[in-house]
């Protein structure tokens, strides 16, 4: 009788020997979603470094680092390569502000775009050659849902998040031919100090009627999502916006 029990398919990326330490990178790990992040990734055997302005990381190694800063980030990224292969990237740090547009500043504009968009752009550059040299890699980019929506007195906000819907295409089609995925995971409400609407009882009941399961996020849920993408390793996989929003985006 032929075996008819289903099996995993191949996939075409080399697994790198445990002895080589491979490393996941992930931003702003030192609270919230990417506090999250690293302690799931932890618990799936990845070995973890964190990058934060104090680097204090809830587990793995953590590396102080303002990350609107080129060089320093540059620098802080070349450092984890000389300790042992990077094979993953999260690009977790995020700015959020809110205010009428009309009173909006360019300097107060450009701040949200250097963290959420800006430092996007080079945590991957940087990091890309070392995953070109392991031949493989994952970056997961952390957006919104409100990439597609028009949130009253959040353009900068707004701005930055489709920026990174936009900058996971590009990438994924620019690197699929040295086997780096590139994914743009993208939350809903979430309960971070990010936002600051949880002990708003006010703000809690309008959630309950927008959002179809009837609460907020978990940052665990959006670990486990990424902890996930990691585990599994779908090479075909590059380029999408998974939305994590409990429905809120489709309810109208």
């Amino acid at each position: 009788m032929s075996d008819r029990s289903p099996k995993r398919p191949s996939t075409p990326r080399e697994p790198i020997e445990p002895g080589d330490r491979p490393q996941i990178v992930i931003t702003g790990a030192s609270r919230g979603i990417g506090a999250a992040v690293a302690e799931e990734l932890a618990r799936r055997d990845f070995e973890v470094v964190g990058l934060s302005r104090t680097g204090d990381v809830p587990t793995g190694r953590g590396i102080a680092v303002d990350i609107t800063d080129e060089a320093a980030l540059a620098s802080a990224i070349a450092d984890i390569a000389s300790v042992g292969p990077i094979i993953g990237l999260v690009n977790n740090a995020g700015l959020h502000t809110t205010g009428p547009t009309a009173e909006l500043t360019v300097p107060a504009y450009e701040a949200v775009m250097r963290v959420n968009a800006t430092a996007v752009m080079v945590a991957s550059r940087e990091i890309y050659p070392h995953l070109k040299a392991n031949g493989r890699g994952i970056i997961i980019n952390l957006g919104s849902f409100f990439d597609k929506i028009g949130a009253a007195q959040q353009l900068a906000y707004c701005a930055s998040k489709a920026a990174i819907g936009a900058m996971t295409r590009v990438l994924a089609v620019e690197w699929a031919r040295d086997n780096i995925s590139v994914l743009n995971v993208a939350p809903g409400y979430i309960k971070t100090d990010l936002t600051p609407m949880w002990s708003d009882e006010e703000a809690l009941s309008w959630l309950k009627k927008r959002v179809p399961m009837r609460r907020g996020g978990e940052p665990a849920e959006v670990a486990r999502l990424i902890g996930a993408l990691f585990s599994e390793d779908i090479p075909f996989l590059t380029g999408e916006t998974i939305y994590l929003d409990g429905g809120h985006a489709l309810n109208h």
